[in-house]
């Protein structure tokens, strides 16, 4: 019952991630105890268990001896098979007790979950910021490292999001995906069509707190902003 219900009762003292089975536990905390005795040569990586090097190994033979039957794709361990069936089968398991929406996977519902509960486990140690996904996390470190992990082939530019990288390749390809339909005009980014359509629709959401006045964009609200900084700095 705790694939249906999400409830993971054993929980690791040194990390708080939590599981639905004490033996799953118990071989989490190798991870934190035992000493990581097999290593694998080619790339120097470490495991506590024989069977986890084995998996690993794969990655380096190419060797994926789990095949689905029914559109011939490979997998280099049976659990990744077993998660790819569910495309196949349709089947989500994994249902939240809250809101009803069902997951293929235990750990997506895991995630989920933290939208109800309002659960942050991953804290940057620099800032003291919490996120409620370990990505998002990893993200925001590069604001701190400056790291640029993803450039622009055509132009040498670097961005610390693919997203950003994505969006920016279109200016080189001249794509503009996202079309008003009462104008006609195109635009590369989500959010430049988010601000153009105010222009149709009268929208105005950012409201400056002192006055009551509203804006269609926020660089707006900004530059307004300032009037009253002034004022206040200055007063007459």
């Amino acid at each position: 019952m705790r694939i249906h219900t999400g409830k993971n009762p054993f929980t690791s003292q040194q990390c708080g991630k939590s599981f639905s089975r004490k033996g799953t536990l118990n071989r989490h905390m190798g991870i934190h105890t035992w000493e990581k005795t097999f290593s694998c040569e080619q790339c120097g990586k470490s495991f506590t268990h024989k069977t986890d090097l084995e998996r690993h190994m794969r990655i380096h033979t190419g060797e994926s001896p789990f095949t689905c039957q029914q559109c011939g794709k490979f997998f280099i361990c049976k659990s990744g098979l077993e998660r790819h069936m569910r495309i196949h089968t349709g089947e989500s398991p994994f249902t939240c007790q809250r809101c009803g929406k069902s997951f293929t996977e235990k750990g997506t519902l895991n995630r989920h979950m933290r939208i109800h509960t309002g659960e942050k486990p991953f804290s940057c140690q620099l800032c003291r910021k919490s996120f409620t996904h370990k990505i998002d996390l990893e993200r925001h470190m590069r604001i701190h490292t400056r790291e640029k992990p993803y450039t622009c082939c055509q132009c040498g530019k670097s961005f610390c999001q693919l997203g950003n990288l994505i969006v920016h390749m279109r200016i080189h390809n001249r794509e503009n995906p996202f079309i008003c339909h009462q104008c006609g005009r195109r635009f590369n980014h989500k959010g430049s069509i988010n601000r153009h359509m105010r222009t149709h629709t009268g929208e105005r959401p950012y409201i400056c707190p002192h006055c009551g006045k509203s804006f269609n964009q926020q660089g707006n609200l900004k530059v307004h902003m300032e009037i009253h900084t002034r004022a206040m700095n200055h007063p007459v």
